[in-house]
């Protein structure tokens, strides 16, 4: 039997993995000395909430499972003889996938019947989820793992993610994101607009001033890059700025018509420790990234 993980990093809730048969691995963050994993240490993730408390000043931080801690997620299901595919947030932006190979390979060597897939989304938040959700839909209809990984390796990178934020702090302490030096001075109001390219890595690739013209910009890149978007599902990123969704969806809407399917998701606090309130992002269907 094949089994089917995602973790956290991907905006995956235990709603939507209850849909598609997913088994969750939390990615914790720390915050005032406690190390929290989403969906273990509470059941429901309250936006707001958090998002209000970095706010306040706090900025969390992240740190990387150990290899018991796949293990205990792993061999449950590898003892019983079970395949699994695990579909991860991108291998570029972490450590934790090295204690995750150790943690596999000592499970393999136990339980040699067993078979262990993996699929590199090559993103985080809703550009993971989206791709989750396509491999869901996948699974749903009755494909082979092979089916679903030779599918991966084309399909992958033409899932896009566009995104920006408000306040830059939380990006520059993590230092996740690369070629930002020539927008962290003083100018009021301006956001870089980031992706994630083919090689999993987060990169500034310009800047727009204003709310307004950041939300355009992101429409601009749907327009150029966008591939059959009115049958693909279009994910909508937001870390507690319900206004900005507004606004994307508006326009999107003006662009593309009301027919498009727009989805909404909270982005998960793990990731949000570095990208702070106020951001928003939008992932589609794309000729390329």
């Amino acid at each position: 039997m094949l089994i089917l993980f995602a973790d956290t990093d991907c905006d995956i809730t235990p709603e939507i993995a209850q849909e598609y048969g997913y088994h969750l691995i939390s990615m914790p963050y720390c915050m005032d000395g406690e190390t929290i994993y989403p969906f273990e240490s509470y059941d429901k993730f309250n936006c707001h909430e958090f998002y209000d408390i970095l706010r306040g000043g706090v900025i969390p931080t992240t740190c990387a499972l150990n290899e018991e801690k796949y293990i205990s997620y792993f061999e449950p299901f590898m003892k019983e003889g079970n395949d699994i595919l695990y579909v991860h947030f991108s291998e570029a932006m972490s450590a934790t996938f090295t204690p995750m190979r150790q943690a596999v390979k000592r499970l393999q060597e136990q339980y040699p019947n067993s078979k262990f897939y993996e699929i590199d989304t090559k993103g985080i938040s809703i550009l993971g989820l989206n791709i989750l959700y396509e491999i869901g839909d996948l699974v749903k209809a009755g494909k082979t793992v092979d089916e679903i990984i030779e599918w991966a390796k084309t399909e992958v990178d033409k899932f896009a993610v566009y995104f920006f934020a408000d306040d830059l702090r939380f990006f520059k302490k993590s230092g996740r994101v690369s070629g930002l030096a020539g927008t962290m001075g003083t100018l009021l109001g301006i956001r870089p607009i980031i992706y994630v390219g083919e090689d999993g890595k987060m990169v500034s690739i310009g800047k727009e001033k204003g709310r307004n013209n950041a939300i355009e910009k992101l429409g601009d890149y749907v327009e150029e890059l966008g591939d059959d978007i009115k049958n693909h599902r279009i994910l909508l990123a937001n870390t507690d700025c319900p206004e900005l969704i507004e606004m994307c969806t508006d326009m999107l809407k003006r662009r593309f018509g009301d027919d498009i399917e727009v989805q909404v998701v909270d982005v998960n606090p793990t990731i949000g420790c570095h990208c702070g309130p106020n951001a928003m992002g939008i992932s589609f269907h794309s000729k390329h990234r």
